[in-house]
């Protein structure tokens, strides 16, 4: 496969995604409604669920599923804790802001794991479904480890305990995306089929739709930041360049195919911009929600888009080949 045919540039994915961000530039009052842009978001995680537990019934759960799950949690785990140290000495943040980037690194970006499958599968790379169940099972340890981390010799500051644990482990986004993940491993194939059309038929204008409003977001959230530095913006290409690249090596060792090592990466490279701000409006509200939100939603996720998937398809290719 030419690296041309995986160029990003010429999917109307990434298309619709430069117009928000050009949008946005000009100072266009183009916008999609919260309301739609909610719909939309149901939707996408409806469908990637459905697909994903569809194709474990296919394939049925064996060794190279567990050792995703078990190496996805490792990651995740693992990942706040090496962002944590370069934002306290590069980023040079105090203890409980950069617990709080940390927690949003060591997570995932559900669009971002969306868009790198229709990608990865414009170019030949098919992830596997169970990588589904992978993304969920990252997106809430790091919010663990980042809380640690940004509370350690601290004493509690009244944070309801329950409250917490409701919201990291029942958001919407892990509870959509498990459960019709498991609606697709009960339907099988056949139930599928009844709702396939719905879930098709639409998914890619729905994802174009949905990426021109994450654009629009991403530059005017980036126009109007005021607690950003040079130093955390570099830590935000950073990030994604390093933590992907661990992703696609470790899918690589446990002996994942190219296309599903390569999610791995995206996986490990992407940062929350959902469930984790949540959380850590709940759990850490002293962090500035201007740093880890410019930098998760900001730079992090259209650098992930328009380069990063391209870059862990092609280094998984390259591991895959030598």
């Amino acid at each position: 496969m030419e690296v041309a045919a995986f160029a990003p540039f010429a999917s109307p994915v990434i298309l619709f995604f430069l117009l928000g961000l050009l949008a946005s530039a000009l100072r266009s009052d183009l916008a999609i409604p919260e309301a739609i842009a909610k719909g939309m978001s149901l939707y996408l995680m409806a469908a990637i669920g459905l697909k994903g537990g569809v194709a474990v019934a296919k394939s049925g759960v064996n060794a190279e599923v567990a050792s995703a799950l078990l190496a996805g949690l490792a990651l995740s785990f693992a990942i706040p804790i090496l962002a944590y140290a370069a934002l306290r000495s590069f980023g040079r943040l105090d203890q409980i802001n950069a617990g709080a980037v940390a927690a949003h690194y060591g997570s995932v970006s559900v669009v971002t794991f969306v868009t790198a499958n229709e990608l990865l599968g414009a170019s030949g790379l098919v992830v596997a479904g169970f990588m589904v169940a992978v993304l969920a099972v990252m997106e809430t340890p790091a919010i663990l480890s980042g809380l640690m981390l940004a509370r350690r010799g601290t004493t509690s500051d009244g944070q309801s305990k329950g409250e917490l644990l409701r919201e990291v482990f029942l958001n919407a986004s892990v509870v959509l995306l498990l459960g019709s993940f498991a609606i697709g491993l009960i339907a099988g194939p056949k139930g599928y089929a009844e709702v396939q059309p719905l879930f098709e038929s639409g998914f890619k204008g729905v994802l174009c739709l949905f990426l021109l409003d994450m654009g629009l977001i991403a530059a005017r959230r980036l126009i109007d930041a005021r607690a950003l530095n040079l130093r955390l913006a570099m830590l935000a290409i950073a990030f994604p360049v390093v933590n992907g690249t661990l992703g696609v090596v470790v899918g690589n060792l446990i002996d994942l195919d190219t296309a599903t090592a390569a999610a791995m990466g995206v996986l490990c490279a992407s940062a929350s911009y959902i469930a984790v701000p949540a959380a850590m409006r709940l759990a850490l509200p002293q962090a500035d929600p201007g740093i880890y939100l410019t930098m998760s939603l900001s730079i992090t996720f259209p650098f992930n888009i328009l380069i990063g998937i391209s870059l862990f398809g092609e280094m998984s290719r390259w591991l895959g080949a030598s």
